[in-house]
C-alpha cells in the first residue's frame, strides 16, 4: 500500500514539474518572439497583405457599376411589386417587394414606407415572407460558401 502511496505521490510530483517546466518554456518562447523585430515585421506584412479573397469581395462590393446595377434591381423589383398587387397578384409582388428589401441599403426604412403605403394585410404578408426569404439566402450562400471551400 505504501509502494502505491508513493508511486502516486512521484507521477503527480513529475507530472506537476512537467508542466511547470512547459509553462516556463511557453514564457520563454513568447517573450523572445515578441522582441524579435523580424517577427513584428512578419506579423505587419501578414495584416497588411490580408485575406486577397476578402479584399476581391470588398472591391467588387463598392464597384460603382455593381452599385448601379443593384439600384436599378432595386427599382425594378420595387415597380414590379407595386404592379403585381395593383393586379391583384399580392403573392408575387411580395416576392418582388423582398427581392428589393434584400438589396435595398437601408431596409428598416424602406420597411417603414411599406408599412405606410401598403394595405396592413399585404403588409403581413411581406413580414411573413422576409425570414423565408433570408433562409434561403443564408443556404445559398452557405452552399456557395462550402463549394469554394473555407480558403
Amino acid at each position: 500500500m505504501r509502494s502505491v502511496r508513493i508511486g502516486v505521490g512521484l507521477l503527480a510530483a513529475l507530472a506537476a514539474g512537467g508542466a511547470v517546466a512547459l509553462l516556463g518554456y511557453c514564457v520563454y518562447l513568447d517573450r523572445r518572439r515578441r522582441r524579435d523585430p523580424e517577427f513584428r515585421r512578419c506579423l505587419r506584412d501578414r495584416r497588411r497583405a490580408g485575406d486577397p479573397k476578402a479584399q476581391a469581395w470588398a472591391r467588387q462590393l463598392w464597384d460603382p457599376a455593381r452599385k448601379e446595377k443593384l439600384q436599378e434591381f432595386f427599382l425594378q423589383e420595387v415597380q414590379m411589386g407595386q404592379l403585381c398587387l395593383v393586379r391583384g397578384e399580392p403573392g408575387i409582388g411580395i416576392e418582388h417587394l423582398t427581392n428589393a428589401l434584400l438589396v435595398c441599403g437601408q431596409p428598416k426604412e424602406l420597411l417603414m414606407f411599406f408599412k405606410q403605403t401598403l394595405p396592413p394585410e399585404v403588409f403581413q404578408m411581406l413580414l411573413y415572407k422576409i425570414p423565408l426569404i433570408c433562409q434561403q439566402l443564408e443556404e445559398t450562400c452557405m452552399n456557395k460558401y462550402l463549394k469554394d471551400g473555407p480558403d
